[in-house]
């Protein structure tokens, strides 16, 4: 025999108990392996320790309790409005003959925007002049005539009392007819003053409603131009009538930050500071309105646009604060699934102070530092066996953790 030929000599004996045991119909096929592995020099492992050994722990996602200031905001739905808007008409009738403005300008208090005839208005005021010229000439001869009858009857009673009373009369008269004169003027340089039509209030001008040259009148429905005033510019938005006392509260405490987000919520377009709470409820809708006030030094607010409103509440200094996926609800109340160090978890009881978008106040139950569930809670019970993850970044260490990773892999 051969070198070659001796591992399969010596291997021939095996092979003829292995097919004298299949042969042998009241021997399972577990016993054949056993039997095949006692010829081997191998032992059979235990099937439960096999078991153990492929069971593993429950992936879920956990996150740190931490300890930080947490603000407290409402959120409504709110549209810009200006914070002035003035609808320019004319106080006088006549022609327009001058547009003093560009559409889209922005103008300031005292501006001139446009000009109607003034010349009619100028001949009335000049006729208004030349009457008071008049009445004054005669009510100065009145009060000369009215002086010569009291000298006389008192020298000489050349004249009598009757007609010292009745000059009298004719001068207050005249006095009267003086006073209309005045008025007639006054009122004639007002129509004057209407006819440069100036701006009532700075703001931005919008798009031009009349041409020049068209008839005007006080009685016409439709303005001239309109201004709004968006420096600064209010919005006015809703909250639920259950959460207008506390903002009263707060409101009389200091001033409440209001800020302003785009349709989609996302992009902050300016902040503001709430102005007042209107004096009644919605009794259809529930709620009450609210009208902040923003500077809007960059334009990003126009009238009649919609926005959401953040309004900041209040901050909790110190708070412990977790997500609020990790927050279960039982029949004994809220509680949390805390991670230990031995990678096992415990039910924790919690009283939740605020919850505010993702983020939960925890006012008792657990202490910052602390590693709580976030995902997969619906796996475990207390004691299970977890393997800590975090989504995005990576896992907390757990004291003990890497010991027992240790010896999984070994």
């Amino acid at each position: 025999m051969t070198a070659a030929d001796a591992p399969h000599s010596a291997s021939e004996p095996l092979r003829l108990l292995r097919n004298r045991v299949l042969r042998n119909s009241g021997i399972s096929a577990i016993a054949v392996i056993c039997i095949f592995s006692l010829a081997c020099g191998k032992s059979p492992s235990n099937p439960r320790s096999a078991r153990a050994n492929i069971a593993q722990s429950t992936p879920v996602s956990v996150a740190t309790a931490q300890r930080k200031d947490m603000p407290v905001y409402l959120t409504g739905l709110g549209s810009v409005t200006a914070y002035n808007t003035v609808s320019v008409k004319s106080r006088v009738d006549g022609q327009l003959v001058r547009i003093a403005y560009k559409e889209g300008q922005v103008v300031k208090k005292g501006d001139l925007l446009a000009v109607i005839d003034p010349r009619p208005y100028q001949v009335a005021l000049e006729q208004a002049q030349a009457s008071l010229f008049r009445d004054q000439a005669q009510l100065r001869d009145a009060q000369l005539n009215y002086q010569r009858y009291k000298d006389l009857l008192h020298d000489s009673g050349a004249v009598s009392q009757q007609q010292v009373d009745t000059q009298h009369a004719t001068v207050d008269q005249l006095e009267g007819t003086v006073r209309t004169d005045q008025a007639n003027i006054d009122n004639a340089k007002l129509n004057l003053f209407y006819c440069h039509i100036t701006a009532p209030v700075s703001g931005r001008i919008g798009l031009r409603l009349v041409d020049p040259g068209n008839m005007v009148h006080a009685s016409d429905a439709n303005p001239l131009l309109v201004i709004t005033q968006l420096q600064p510019v209010a919005v006015i938005f809703t909250l639920p009538e259950d959460q207008l006392p506390e903002v009263a509260h707060h409101m009389a405490q200091h001033a409440l930050q209001v800020d302003a987000y785009s349709r989609d919520d996302r992009s902050l377009l300016a902040s503001g500071t709430l102005l007042t709470i209107d004096n009644q409820i919605d009794q259809t809708t529930g709620t009450g309105r609210l009208k902040a006030v923003f500077r809007n030094e960059k334009a990003t607010l126009w009238p009649n646009q919609f926005v959401n409103v953040h309004m900041l509440l209040q901050t909790l200094k110190n708070s412990t604060v977790i997500p609020s996926a990790a927050i279960q609800r039982g029949p004994e109340g809220n509680f949390v699934y805390v991670v230990k160090p031995d990678d096992t978890v415990r039910v924790q009881q919690v009283n939740i102070a605020q919850t505010q978008d993702n983020s939960s106040a925890i006012s008792n139950g657990i202490s910052p530092g602390d590693i709580v569930v976030t995902d997969g809670q619906d796996k475990l019970q207390a004691g299970s066996k977890v393997e800590p993850r975090t989504t995005g970044r990576q896992a907390p260490k757990i004291q003990g953790q890497q010991g027992a990773a240790g010896t999984a892999s070994q």
